[in-house]
């Protein structure tokens, strides 16, 4: 388990490492091709904290909704709106220097040398560079999933009848049973495996149940009023009606062979991004609803309830975010890096640049689409919070 004082410290572990991820991988890739990046960025905005090591500056930004690499670019009048001002960035025309006189723009006088730039670096270049980002985030949920598999091993449900976890506001947590009871009797019939409590609580949807259970050495009795919820399967055209109590029982881990691991983390992320890419079509056909949308304060809720289940929880919680991150940035918004590829393979096919006019409308068409969408999962994450609000009166 996580220490408790630790939680709270959950959704700057998950933002954090995931954006900070996302920038490595567009850093590390506009380094590899040549491309001259003064400023590594996570947040927008103002810095909080700044750091110069070599030609890049390092900084923390007061508005930690995401991060950016600035490039030496044309474009640094119209990206510098999103980013917090272009007086510390590389311009193309020279711009104001620094006070370092060895360096180069904005640290030093000396100029950005053409070849730097990244528009000077041909299609391919700078589409690694785009993508680079993307990568890595897929690269890292990988990682996490392969992690967490060669460490915890294969889960399969323990046959004892002993609960592990019990789901806030289910029957069980109602009737009292706690993570750890160990089931008896139920309605005094003798219960020895988990296929047996399932069976019984399956079997008497809405019914209230005596069980038996034996806490920390003694025995106490608890009622309990399965659920009654709608099974999936059907019989010669009838919908199955079971009870359930919203508890889970105790896993047991078994050691995972490494070529094992690999490839059960290499499906997994692939199933997620499936999820997600589907996910996104339902919302485009209107099959799902923008109600489903979390923003920053329903990704930090769920943070802080994935730390307390525990560190295993937590890292499953950062590779979702991750392969969420790296497939929205995928589609085709002027700001994100679907868009900038779209934007530079249209440059390539027309043969010559956009104007900076129609560069700048493309990059304001972008900002628009982000703040809706922002102020969406905002407004979202707002109603859930009063949900919650209501409910624990």
């Amino acid at each position: 388990m996580i220490a408790s004082y630790l939680v709270w410290l959950a959704p700057v572990l998950v933002f954090g490492l995931v954006v900070f991820v996302h920038e490595l991988g567009h850093f590390l890739a506009a380094k590899a091709m040549g491309v001259y990046a003064p400023r590594f960025s996570i947040g927008f905005g103002p810095a909080i904290w700044a750091h110069r090591w070599g030609e890049t500056e390092y900084r923390l930004a007061i508005l930690p909704l995401g991060g950016y690499v600035r490039m030496a670019s044309r474009e640094d009048e119209t990206a510098a709106m999103l980013e917090g001002g272009s007086e510390s960035a590389p311009r193309a025309d020279g711009g104001q220097a620094g006070g370092d006189p060895n360096a180069m723009m904005p640290f030093g006088p000396r100029p950005v040398p053409p070849d730097r730039w990244f528009e000077s670096k041909s299609l391919p270049a700078r589409l690694v560079i785009m993508f680079a980002g993307v990568a890595m985030n897929a690269v890292l949920t990988f990682a996490v999933l392969a992690g967490l598999a060669l460490y915890y091993g294969r889960a399969s449900a323990s046959s004892a009848p002993v609960l592990d976890r019990v789901l806030s506001g289910s029957p069980a947590a109602a009737a009292g049973l706690a993570s750890g009871d160990s089931v008896v009797r139920i309605a005094g019939q003798q219960v020895r495996t988990w296929s047996d409590l399932v069976a019984r609580v399956s079997s008497s949807p809405g019914v209230s149940l005596p069980m038996t259970v034996m806490r920390h050495g003694v025995e106490r009795t608890v009622t309990v009023v399965p659920r009654t919820v709608v099974d999936s399967a059907q019989q010669r055209g009838t919908v199955l009606r079971v009870g359930k109590i919203g508890a889970a029982p105790r896993l047991e881990r078994h050691p995972m062979p490494v070529g094992q691991a690999l490839g059960q983390a290499w499906t997994v992320t692939w199933e997620m991004a499936g999820t997600i890419v589907g996910a996104l079509h339902q919302l485009a056909t209107h099959a799902s609803t923008w109600k489903s949308l979390e923003g920053p304060l329903g990704i930090a809720g769920a943070s802080v309830e994935a730390a307390r289940s525990g560190a295993e929880q937590l890292w499953v919680l950062i590779a979702l975010l991750s392969i969420n991150v790296a497939v929205f940035n995928l589609l085709p918004i002027p700001i994100l890096d679907g868009g900038q590829v779209l934007v530079n393979v249209l440059e390539a096919v027309r043969g010559s640049p956009f104007s900076l006019q129609t560069r700048e409308y493309i990059l304001r068409v972008g900002l628009a689409a982000i703040v809706v969408l922002f102020v969406i999962v905002m407004y979202n994450d707002r109603c859930q919070v009063v949900s919650s609000l209501c409910s624990a009166r």
